[in-house]
């Protein structure tokens, strides 16, 4: 869950920690709560990896890296922008 994942980082302080869909099953305002207190750990001494099919939770989180994956291979990488695509476009603007 979200909560499990958030109280890891701040407990373990992990250097570099992967985030498995974390909004999965959270309303709107969780997912605005969540992004933002995971962003509040990203800093120059810990990474996230944070994997989603939904851009609301990177809202907040603001990665500086974007890996689109199709079929399980990386098919463009970018900047957060990337986000701004996939949003109007979809994945098969990809493709």
């Amino acid at each position: 869950s979200s909560k499990i994942s958030i109280c890891f980082l701040y407990c373990v302080e992990p250097k570099l920690a992967m985030l498995d869909e974390i909004d999965s099953g959270l309303d709107v305002d969780a997912v605005r709560v969540v992004s933002q207190t995971v962003a509040k750990y990203h800093n120059n001494a810990n990474s996230l990896m944070v994997i989603t099919h939904h851009s609301e939770i990177l809202q907040g989180i603001r990665p500086d890296v974007v890996h689109v994956l199709i079929d399980g291979k990386i098919v463009k990488s970018g900047g957060p922008e990337l986000i701004q695509i996939i949003e109007e476009k979809g994945y098969d603007s990809f493709r």
